[in-house]
């Protein structure tokens, strides 16, 4: 898949996309809504990593099975549906529908998502936030290096991994212990969706280019 395919098509910041909250360029080029096209070679979670959530933040999710920003809802819908009803994530859903990425991600097959929670896009300078969300070539660009090809267990987490924005980002650490280009440390990972892995992280990710 041509990565920047997928940043005209269509993830915590700036954006920089969590999986817990409340809908690509040359960045320039317009947005299809088309989906990602995923390698059948890409990783995807076995049934038992994807029922292991870990981390401190996990914590606040809810835990009434009725309610959408459950586990056990989240599990059932699309990661952009997911995060839409989980608390943790609403900035990072505005972001994401403000950029007109909630069709690409939620037609996406097998992909990881790094989802900043509220707070991570509350350390950014409100100017400077607001600057990129109202610059949607900017925007995406910064959602779309939130987003991974592949299901990654946390068996499999730890390494350097290309974006679909087209850098790379490199996670670090074990077990249940992960941080992500040494700056963003996830607070409730292995979070599961219908197409979607999801690891929450508390700074969002900033691209090299």
């Amino acid at each position: 898949m041509s990565r920047r395919t997928f940043v005209a098509a269509g993830a915590i910041a700036v954006l920089a996309l969590s999986a817990c909250g409340n809908g690509d360029s040359s960045t320039d080029t317009a947005d299809t809504g088309t989906a990602p096209s995923m390698s059948a070679s890409a990783p995807m979670a076995s049934p038992s990593a994807a029922a292991a959530q870990f981390g401190p933040g996990c914590a606040a999710v809810p835990t009434d099975t009725a309610d959408p920003g459950s586990f056990e809802a989240m599990a059932k819908v699309p990661v952009a549906t997911a995060a839409s009803g989980n608390p943790l994530l609403s900035t990072l859903v505005t972001a994401v529908d403000k950029a007109n990425l909630v069709d690409s991600l939620n037609s996406a097959q097998g992909i990881t998502v790094f989802a900043p929670t509220n707070d991570a896009f509350g350390k950014i300078p409100k100017a400077d936030l607001d600057k990129v969300l109202a610059d949607d070539a900017t925007l995406k660009n910064v959602l779309t290096y939130h987003v991974v090809e592949g299901q990654l267990s946390p068996d499999t987490i730890a390494g350097t991994h290309e974006t679909l924005q087209g850098d790379e980002l490199t996670v670090t650490g074990s077990g249940t212990s992960f941080t992500v280009n040494d700056t963003s440390m996830v607070v409730c990972g292995n979070v599961s969706t219908a197409n979607a892995t999801v690891y929450i992280v508390d700074t969002v990710l900033m691209p090299t280019s």
